[in-house]
């Protein structure tokens, strides 16, 4: 009726340790591999609660920028020189190669850019980076083989990438890394960067051989490619994949504090309730975009902000500097060579994202933005006035509009620009980052474009003041926009911006009536 059973206890003992020890080998194992992968996680992990990690996350994403950045500052110095017959050019570049040097980098920005957002969400943030970081290269190596036109003319075509990748997916890639107190910040490193990578490219034109110049600029991202490849995706995109157990690895390490810490749990999960969600909705991306009022709304103030942006006049400002140069020289001793201008429009632009990145934070996106709008405004509506009165046969002191471009350039870096970018990740869920992101883009680059073809002709038939006046008018309606319609998103999650949106105007005005009240 009994079984038998010649094995001793212990044997029966020894054989429940080694499964034990198998089970626990096989976890470490799981560990080691999950370790492995994220090499720079193990090597850096801080367990005092320090963000140290984040700032030095941030600063490795945004290099592709600088390194965009040193390939738009490139084409300024250099234009006259590869038109001159002594040039590195083994032929000199026509009017035509140089329009389209200069334009044909919207174009396939555009191009780019429209699924540009689609692919960030269905392969990631971090091949995505790769791969703008590749094009880079590819960038400059094409320069580096030939400075013939065709070539420059492929070189900036494939420069479309960057232009376009930089600017959706690298916003989405920081903020997703970033506590809800450090976005804006990191955000602004990206103008920051990318301003410290047009000054280089002035500076590197001026004291540099052209082709010193392009060994560094293909220095820059190789070198970015290599460390991208040991760092880690962000928590939101490895929920999306199921990767629950990696995104706590990587938000620990984020924060700075162990794995198993409460907050670092209830990040996660919030992000996993937001991803099921998403999945049990059944519209499409552009049917919640478009259907989800708050959504909507937060859709229409992106827009508006990134195309007003756009045409605040900043970049035709720093296309046409020398021309300023040129006609305020015409009324004061102002003698600086063409590269010396450019380095010092470099050199605003960087102390406006200096500030920008000291005070986003504190100031919030809001005042920012106004502030800066406004100052735009002024300083085009100066301009407009200083080239119309001119143009009367009147006076006005020559340092007038050198002051007023400097004011311009100044405070489209200090918050216009980099607060457009930084929005876009404020005002939207991770599922729908990518989509909006793209869509701004290419209103951006469509925008640059119009102004690239079209300014010249526009201000040769109605006069550079009512343009510049133009310019103008759109800042100061940016500004007032911003008060009626734009919510501080400083320290505030998605849903809590949403409710703001959600709420109309007579609720907003009867609690500001109860509170004001005794």
């Amino acid at each position: 009726m009994f079984l038998r059973c010649d094995r001793p206890v212990h044997c029966d003992q020894q054989s429940d340790r080694r499964h034990q020890s198998v089970r626990m080998n096989s976890t470490v194992a799981r560990s080691c591999k999950k370790s492995e992968m994220n090499f720079i996680l193990s090597k850096l992990m801080w367990q005092n609660g320090t963000r140290i990690n984040q700032y030095l996350f941030a600063t490795i994403i945004t290099i592709p920028l600088l390194s965009f950045g040193m390939v738009q500052g490139w084409l300024s110095p250099m234009i006259s020189v590869l038109q001159s017959p002594e040039g590195p050019s083994p032929e000199p570049f026509s009017s035509t190669d140089i329009s389209w040097v200069t334009s044909v980098t919207y174009i396939t920005a555009i191009i780019f850019g429209a699924p540009m957002g689609y692919l960030t969400d269905r392969y990631g943030r971090k091949i995505m980076t790769l791969l703008t970081t590749l094009s880079l290269i590819a960038y400059w190596q094409i320069k580096l083989l030939s400075l013939e036109p065709w070539a420059v003319i492929l070189a900036r075509g494939i420069a479309g990438i960057p232009c376009s990748a930089c600017y959706i997916v690298l916003p989405i890639y920081l903020k997703e890394i970033s506590d809800i107190d450090l976005r804006g910040a990191l955000g602004s490193l990206l103008i920051l960067n990318r301003n410290i990578g047009y000054l280089a490219s002035y500076i590197g034109a001026d004291l540099l051989e052209p082709t010193t110049l392009l060994w560094i600029g293909l220095f820059v991202p190789t070198v970015v490619f290599f460390i991208f490849l040991l760092m880690p995706e962000t928590p939101e995109f490895l929920v999306k994949q199921g990767k629950v157990d990696e995104a706590k690895t990587v938000l620990a390490w984020l924060r700075g504090v162990s794995t198993l810490d409460s907050k670092v749990e209830e990040e996660v999960e919030g992000i996993v309730k937001a991803e099921k969600r998403t999945q049990s909705d059944s519209k499409s991306v552009w049917g919640i975009i478009l259907k989800d009022k708050p959504t909507f709304k937060a859709f229409i103030i992106t827009l508006v902000i990134k195309i007003t942006q756009q045409f605040d006049g900043y970049l035709i400002v720093l296309i046409y500097a020398g021309f300023v140069f040129e006609r305020a020289a015409d009324y004061i001793s102002l003698k600086l060579s063409p590269n010396k201008q450019i380095i010092m429009i470099g050199v605003v632009q960087l102390l406006g994202s200096i500030v920008a990145t000291c005070i986003v934070e504190r100031t919030g996106r809001k005042l920012l933005l106004i502030t800066t709008s406004l100052a735009m405004g002024v300083g085009m509506l100066t301009l407009s006035a200083w080239f119309y009165v001119t143009a009367e046969g009147s006076w006005l002191p020559g340092w007038l509009p050198v002051l007023a471009m400097c004011v311009c350039i100044f405070a489209d870096a200090a918050g216009f620009q980099p607060i457009s970018y930084i929005i876009i990740t404020d005002l939207f869920t991770f599922q729908l980052r990518g989509t909006v992101s793209s869509f701004a883009n290419i209103c951006a680059k469509l925008s640059n474009f119009v102004q690239m073809k079209w300014f010249k002709n526009l201000s040769e038939m109605i006069g550079i003041h009512w343009t510049l006046l133009f310019f103008s008018i759109v800042c100061f309606a940016a500004s007032f926009y911003t008060v009626i319609f734009f919510h501080e998103t400083r320290n505030k999650t998605v849903d809590e911006i949403y409710a703001k949106l959600s709420r109309s105007r007579k609720k907003e005005s009867e609690e500001e009536v109860s509170k004001s009240g005794p």
